[in-house]
């Protein structure tokens, strides 16, 4: 009959795995003595035997015995066979079963995530999400040209190396010429960092702007991921009201007067999630209060490229850029799985947000970066984005429609002027109860009208995107989302 340790070190033992017997011998056997069901000075069978337990060839246990008495586990003690190393001490835990150890938990302190669930793309269903753009209209054969553009020049540059962790020089300079001429930013280079999306640019400024204790006023309703991230820096948290002309600007003064107020956290262009815009006497006026009372704005414009009616209102950025900390993304005008976002401040800012990225992640994807700056040099992403637009008019008109016929009677909604979302609210609270409680069992997914919320008073609502979905896949999903409401 087997001893226990050989029964579980032939279960550990798969011949039809990629990874080779021999190696999966020695990973089993040192397994086994670290747990302490091979003890110190505990002889092995002969290889001849343990071949024959394990149902292997003798010469594959050969080549796994001396492999682990070349690394020190075993030692050959002639004639009498071959023991484990009594130079090893027997461990001090009791034995556990092979894969006990990660299922059972940690055994060392670590941090604790916050209670936030992780957004994870689901597996089934339909998801209508917060304004995200539609990957499949980018023609994937530009993106294989780009790439394999990018990838010769970088072989020809020895450009393969560790870079600048502030991004590729050609996509930086790119993005400021793109700034200066479409949007009034008066930057160079040396103001842009490239970041792996607009969320991570946002850690980055509140890594260099905010210390445990800090005070950072964002919206009554705003965009949760950007609080975690002040969250995690020690911030505390000042919610003040908006309304429809966006941020209340008298309780960001009696906010500033209470207590030291270190950053201001805004979605000027598009508020996140109501979708209204910032009147510019609102704007002017922030930016007074950042003088006097020396804070920072992070002014996240995750969406400036899709305006459907009039022009849209310059970025705070463009008339204070001393002020404001300036986010933005190709993601929605290219593709999201390609994080890339930009942040740009004074040069001294990007040299710290640099320092930062240097401890966390070293530098970017150059490669990526440089393949999105061919897009815009060759003028690709210009008629994507034309093309893209037409086709989310279209689908924003759609939307509205299906809103008015499905939800005309038990919720409120405008048509926004640009941005990808609806913001559709419920003067019933008990109706938004009953949508966020059936909807999964029908299928439906969509951020939870709490998650906006920075405040338990805070209006509720559901921000609803239109442009992932086609018209037909979209009022399906309306139709659903109307089904759970009864």
């Amino acid at each position: 009959m087997l001893r226990p340790w050989k029964m579980i070190l032939r279960e550990q033992i798969d011949a039809n795995r990629a990874v080779p017997v021999y190696m999966q011998i020695i990973h089993a056997l040192i397994r086994e003595i670290e747990s302490g069901r091979l003890a110190p000075g505990t002889y092995l069978p002969s290889s001849r035997e343990m071949a024959a337990a394990l149902g292997v060839n003798r010469k594959t246990v050969v080549l796994a015995y001396e492999d682990l008495i070349a690394q020190g586990w075993l030692v050959s003690a002639g004639t009498r066979g071959t023991m484990v190393s009594r130079s090893i001490e027997a461990p001090t835990h009791q034995p556990e079963a092979a894969g006990e150890a990660l299922a059972s938990g940690a055994e060392y302190k670590f941090a604790l995530p916050p209670e936030r669930p992780l957004a994870l793309p689901g597996r089934s269903g339909v998801k209508l999400d917060e304004g995200a753009p539609d990957g499949r209209l980018f023609p994937a054969e530009l993106l294989t040209r780009a790439y394999r553009g990018a990838i010769t020049a970088a072989s020809l540059a020895n450009g393969f190396q560790y870079r600048d962790p502030r991004g590729s020089p050609h996509l930086r300079e790119t993005i400021a010429e793109m700034l200066r001429s479409e949007r009034g930013l008066l930057v160079s280079a040396d103001n842009v960092c490239i970041t792996r999306g607009s969320q991570n640019a946002i850690f980055l400024a509140a890594q260099v702007l905010i210390r445990p204790g800090d005070a950072v006023i964002v919206e009554e309703l705003t965009y949760e991921p950007a609080v975690a991230a002040f969250n995690a820096c020690g911030a505390r948290i000042v919610p003040v009201r908006l309304d429809e002309g966006g941020i209340n600007v008298e309780d960001v003064e009696r906010a500033c007067r209470r207590e030291r107020v270190r950053a201001l956290f805004l979605t000027p262009h598009h508020q996140f999630p109501t979708t209204v815009s910032l009147r510019p006497e609102r704007r002017l006026r922030i930016l007074d209060l950042a003088r006097q009372f020396g804070f920072a704005v992070i002014e996240d414009d995750y969406d400036h490229e899709f305006h459907f009616e009039s022009q849209p209102l310059l970025p705070m950025a463009a008339y204070a850029p001393g002020r404001v900390i300036y986010v933005g993304s190709l993601s929605k005008l290219l593709l999201p799985a390609l994080r890339i976002g930009y942040i740009t401040a004074p040069r001294e800012v990007i040299d710290a947000v640099a320092h930062v990225i240097s401890l966390v992640d070293g530098m970017g994807n150059t490669v990526t970066e440089d393949a999105a700056n061919e897009l815009i040099r060759t003028g690709e992403l210009r008629r994507h984005g034309r093309k893209v637009r037409q086709v989310y008019a279209r689908r924003r008109a759609a939307f509205s429609a299906a809103l008015g016929e499905f939800f005309g009677d038990i919720a409120r909604f405008a048509e926004p002027d640009g941005g990808l979302a609806f913001w559709l609210r419920f003067p019933d609270a008990e109706r938004i109860e009953r949508i966020e409680r059936n909807a999964p069992a029908r299928g439906l997914r969509f951020a939870q009208s709490r998650s906006f919320m920075t405040v338990p008073d805070a209006p509720r609502g559901l921000r609803l995107g239109f442009a992932s979905l086609g018209e037909c896949e979209a009022r399906d999903a309306l139709r659903v989302l109307r089904a759970a409401a009864n």
